[in-house]
């Protein structure tokens, strides 16, 4: 941030030389100032040419503003997705109208992810897939904040880096989109052996235990490109599963079939689902004020806890570990964070679930819940099940090196 230089009063003084009184009135001319701190007047002595006599005289001056900070550019970088380019433009509506006074603009790059469609998510070898990129750029300093969905952010990010508080969620939770003329309504109206459509390793796990008469077929692409291939003619797919908040963010809530929660299908969101992951450099303390203007304190402390749960079992973005966080009041009437939370094998047979509620009132107590809830669910056999996961996965990567 750079502030506009501030200077003293430049003053010429004049006297009537014809004059041999010291005393003598002197004629004060401002050549021009800046007035520093909003003073209105300043007390000035003024000598005259005697160094035994002089005279004090106050000045009033105009009142003069502060002059404004040089405008700063902020970069913020994105994803170059429909998606990515409109969430990040959320967050730079929010800065703009709190903080006018900065000029902003988007950098947008296309990430691993991005670039290849063809694997399943579950298959890549790294949990940095949709950030790693963006994040080098803002360590060089070439961008000073990126915008994410917050569900791909990893749990531990590069050193130097952190993430600021969150703005107000959209909708978390999954929904079900069924092919354009086909007339289901319901997850549990979906015929036996018919295919969904999912490259979600958590959403084929729950789909296994609850609905083990269907199949789960991969589907890669951006939003407009799964619903394409949905669409299609020669389609394999009856319906496929989505986050609730890109569909509404892209205005396509008309094509929403069934909202899924815990309730009506036993289906539960991925961590930090229907967030904004705003991430900066661990020393910005400017934008770490700018983005706490902007945050939501409520949803920064549900997706706190939700993180220090999936931290807590090392299970990065790809494990199958389902939330769904609310608050609620309990019997005082005192306000509580209250979370779901489910990990199930990727088979549907095994299946470690808990139901915690908790006093949050801040950051750090918000991460604390998350680790109750993480041991939770290893006490009750979540630590077998993504113990298994992580040997399959090994052996699975040994076999395809050799």
């Amino acid at each position: 941030m750079f502030y506009g230089a501030k200077q003293l009063p430049d003053l010429q003084l004049s006297r009537d030389r014809s004059s041999l009184n010291p005393l003598s009135p002197l004629r004060v001319t401002f050549l021009g100032c800046l007035v520093s701190g909003g003073h209105s007047s300043y007390n000035v002595h003024i000598y005259s040419h005697s160094l035994q006599a002089y005279s004090p005289h106050t000045l009033s001056l105009p009142e003069m503003s502060t002059p404004a900070p040089t405008q700063k550019t902020i970069t913020i970088g994105t994803r170059k997705s429909k998606l990515a380019l409109l969430q990040t433009n959320l967050v730079l509506d929010a800065l703009k109208k709190a903080f006018p006074q900065y000029e902003y603009k988007i950098f947008s790059k296309e990430t691993a992810g991005d670039l290849n469609t063809t694997i399943a998510l579950r298959d890549f070898n790294t949990k940095n897939l949709w950030t790693e990129e963006l994040e080098e750029l803002m360590i060089d300093g070439q961008v000073d904040v990126i915008v994410h969905s917050l569900k791909d952010v990893p749990t531990t990010l590069p050193s130097s880096c952190k993430l600021g508080p969150s703005m107000p969620r959209e909708d978390s939770r999954d929904v079900l989109v069924v092919k354009q003329g086909l007339p289901y309504k319901s997850l549990s109206e979906i015929p036996a052996g018919s295919v969904v459509g999912t490259s979600s390793i958590r959403r084929t796990a729950q789909l296994a235990r609850k609905y083990p008469h269907l199949k789960v077929q991969d589907v890669r692409g951006n939003i407009g490109t799964r619903l394409s291939k949905l669409d299609a003619e020669d389609s394999p797919y009856a319906c496929i599963i989505l986050a609730a908040a890109g569909l509404l963010r892209l205005d396509l809530a008309d094509r929403i079939t069934q909202y899924l929660d815990s309730k009506n299908s036993g289906m539960l969101y991925a961590v930090g689902q229907g967030a904004l992951g705003i991430e900066i450099r661990k020393e910005d303390t400017v934008l770490q004020d700018m983005l706490d203007k902007i945050g939501h304190q409520d949803t920064t402390f549900s997706v706190l806890a939700e993180r220090s749960l999936l931290r807590t079992l090392e299970g990065g973005c790809s494990a199958p570990l389902g939330v769904e966080t609310e608050w609620v009041q309990n019997a005082q009437g005192a306000k509580q964070l209250r979370m779901r939370s489910v990990v199930v094998s990727v088979d549907g047979t095994e299946c470690a679930q808990v139901e915690l509620e908790a006093d949050v009132t801040s950051a750090e107590s918000a991460e604390a819940f998350g680790i109750t809830v993480a041991k939770a669910l290893v006490a009750d056999g979540a630590g077998d099940i993504l113990e298994a996961i992580q040997q399959n996965k090994a052996k699975e990567t040994v076999s395809t090196a050799v």
